[in-house]
């Protein structure tokens, strides 16, 4: 087990971000997969009406679980100062009270998603011919939930310890078993969106098992008991404190979305059809360059923990060069093939148009949510979370808020719409990169037991 163990707080960063990155990519590819795979084989096998039914239910999906998938990002704060302590006691703590949180919101989320999916789904404007679908695949999916949470929170414990290669393994089994349960309930079973909904439950079930066998057999602190499970007030404020703003930050993320899907919406099924088949695609991106900003979220919380101030920096700045680069490399490539990725989704032209609408915009341009992605990690892994969520929600929410109510209203184009992304991103990458210089100086500042070394200039 050894060789998974990671010390994060020695050795060159851009080289060390980069090797912790990829296997994180590579996991966040497999998850959209997840996804994925439900929306091609509906979308080739069942029709244009069942796709958009899939495709528009995402960020219903993301308002109901952010909250508690925040709570899994002051898990990894948490875990990585701990290790980078070298406290094993209080990575014990963390861990299993993470892991029980991890179940009462899953359980919480579930029941909540079953029971409120037609009425929210009727907020947003679902048209009635994709309504009845949506709500089925909703309430399947929602029983998975409790899997999810428990997947989630453990996964944010291993990463934080730096192992980034052995949760990759876990979603590629995963995956693939979510893969084939698509094909054999669609084709074989004609199930539709039901098939697909159930494959994603079994596979994520699949995933929370396999993790659960993984943390039991750690041979450190971050070891998980299963009759140990609790939850440590002490603990629990501090993964609140970190991760309750990220939730909220999070869900009224989702919040502006789901407007934005709303006003989708009101271009017609083939508009949301295509709509569902370019996120998907720019999910990828999204996905790919959200690896980075995780991968920082542990290396700067184990140098906090290490007491490594003077590195911080270097691992901010690694961190966005790689994210952009992703961004632009991939972006790129999704605008530029975008017509023939898009076809695997849906041969339908008029959805392989609207696809390419959204494409356009948001594709080339998610390099800036990469920044915004960073550098709100790198804050909260320095131990403020409400300063970066106070800034996204003015920064993206209200302004994407305010320029549907005022400017898309006014122009009612598609182009409009998704203008909005780029715009707050741009906005509020500003903002937070004068929040990083202002929380690592307090930071500094607050610790009377820091002396600077020689090298801190590095």
């Amino acid at each position: 087990m050894r060789k998974y163990d990671n010390d994060l707080c020695s050795g060159p960063l851009f080289r060390r971000i980069l090797f912790i990155s990829l296997p994180l990519i590579l996991s966040g590819i497999l998850q959209l997969m997840f996804n994925a795979a439900d929306v091609i084989v509906v979308g080739r096998f069942t029709g244009s009406t069942a796709l958009a039914a899939v495709g528009s239910t995402g960020s219903l999906v993301n308002l109901t679980v952010n909250l508690f998938l925040g709570l899994s990002v002051g898990t990894s704060v948490a875990v990585a100062r701990s290790v980078g302590a070298k406290n094993n006691k209080d990575a014990h703590e963390t861990v299993h009270t993470s892991i029980a949180l991890s179940v009462i919101g899953g359980i919480l989320v579930s029941v909540l998603g079953i029971v409120f999916s037609r009425g929210l789904l009727e907020l947003m404007g679902s048209p009635t011919d994709v309504i009845d679908l949506s709500t089925l695949y909703l309430r399947i999916y929602f029983m998975g939930m409790p899997a999810s949470m428990v997947f989630n929170f453990c996964g944010a414990v291993v990463r934080a310890m730096g192992d980034t290669k052995r949760p990759l393994y876990i979603l590629t089994i995963s995956g693939a078993v979510n893969v084939v349960l698509n094909l054999f309930f669609v084709i074989a079973f004609k199930m539709g969106v039901a098939g697909v909904a159930l494959a994603t439950v079994i596979s994520q079930f699949l995933s929370a098992v396999l993790v659960i066998i993984l943390l039991t057999r750690l041979n450190n602190g971050c070891r998980l008991y299963i009759k140990k499970i609790r939850i440590y007030k002490d603990k629990l404020f501090i993964i609140i404190k970190i991760g309750i703003p990220a939730g909220i930050q999070s869900m009224i993320f989702s919040v502006s979305n789901v407007i934005i899907q709303s006003g989708i919406n009101s271009f017609g099924s083939t508009a949301m059809a295509g709509n569902a088949a370019g996120a998907n695609l720019d999910g990828f991106i999204y996905t790919s360059m959200n690896a980075v900003y995780q991968s920082g979220l542990a290396f700067t919380g184990q140098h906090v923990g290490a007491k490594k101030y003077y590195r911080i920096n270097k691992i901010c700045g690694y961190s966005c060069l790689i994210s952009f680069i992703i961004g632009a490399v991939t972006g790129g490539i999704m605008y530029l093939f975008g017509n023939t990725f898009l076809g695997i989704y849906s041969t339908d032209p008029d959805v392989i148009s609207h696809g390419m609408i959204r494409l356009s915009i948001l594709g080339t341009t998610y390099f800036l949510c990469g920044f915004m992605e960073v550098l709100c990690g790198q804050i909260r892994a320095m131990g403020h979370s409400t300063m970066p969520m106070v800034v996204s929600i003015i920064g993206v929410c209200v302004l994407r808020v305010i320029w549907i109510y005022t400017v898309f209203a006014s122009v009612h184009t598609l182009q409009i719409l998704y203008l909005s992304y780029p715009i707050s991103w741009a906005v509020t990458d500003v903002a937070h990169l004068f929040c990083f210089f202002i929380v690592k100086r307090k930071l500094i500042k607050n610790d009377r037991d820091y002396i600077a070394p020689s090298n801190e200039h590095s």
